[in-house]
């Protein structure tokens, strides 16, 4: 089945358009060409969107411009961050909020803690380009106690997924616990780089993203950013290409 059977939904020329990205016209340039994905399958001319579908042009997500909706959620282990309400386990149907929301970024299920949930795609996109090195803060249990040469070798970085992980900062906060600041997001990138030197992570929970704290929450609970909040969210994000769909 292909994106543009289903008879549900708004026209996917309008749903692109209604988001701000470009025009109706402009919008059946980029599906032509192929740029277009509903739920990672490649849109047609006359596709059409439904409320739980996920639209990208050149994987950046687009999502309706509705009035901004920014929330802070403490997302306890077992909840996975996908829409795809086929999974019973999906953060939106956790969160049940009365909108269309999206999760930026993700924590991987066995992980918790802090996690942004939004409508605004234009603020998803700025924050999880890599390049804009924007912080993450976790606190971090392993299974046996840290060495020296332990911290050391995860703060110069390790060589991972075909790749080595930037410095970072690392603090010891316990025998085996630690607080470390990423500035990447690469897949299940704290428990690999433990894996390297012999340590399994047997708790992990994102504590800070940006300006942002858990402070105030328990497991599962969310709230909406305070204004103050959101007003630095734009001004840290203010210097990220302002159009997701040019490159340099």
């Amino acid at each position: 089945m292909t994106a543009s059977d289903s008879k549900d939904g708004i026209r996917l020329n309008k749903y692109i358009a209604d988001s701000g990205t470009c025009s109706r016209r402009e919008a059946d340039k980029l599906i032509s060409q192929g740029l277009v994905t509903i739920d990672h399958q490649p849109a047609e001319l006359g596709s059409r969107v439904s409320e739980h579908q996920t639209v990208r042009i050149k994987d950046n997500v687009i999502l309706p411009h509705d009035q901004p909706v920014y929330l802070v959620l403490y997302k306890p282990a077992g909840i996975t961050c996908t829409t795809d309400s086929r999974r019973s386990d999906n953060i939106v149907d956790f969160v049940g909020y009365p909108e269309r929301i999206y999760p930026i970024g993700r924590l991987d299920r066995d992980s918790e803690g802090l996690i942004f949930l939004t409508n605004d795609g234009n603020i998803v996109n700025k924050i999880l380009r890599g390049g804009n090195r924007h912080e993450k803060e976790y606190k971090v249990t392993v299974d046996q106690p840290l060495t020296d040469a332990f911290l050391k070798g995860m703060a110069n970085g390790v060589p991972i997924l075909d790749t080595v992980t930037r410095p970072c900062q690392i603090y010891q906060i316990g025998p085996k616990q630690f607080k470390i600041i990423l500035t990447q997001g690469l897949n299940r990138q704290i428990r690999r780089m433990c894996d390297a030197f012999g340590y399994t992570v047997t708790r992990l929970i994102r504590t800070r993203i940006m300006h942002v704290t858990l402070s105030g929450l328990k497991p599962g609970e969310w709230r909406q950013m305070t204004p103050r909040e959101i007003h630095e969210l734009h001004r840290l994000t203010r210097l990220s290409e302002k159009d997701p769909l040019r490159r340099p």
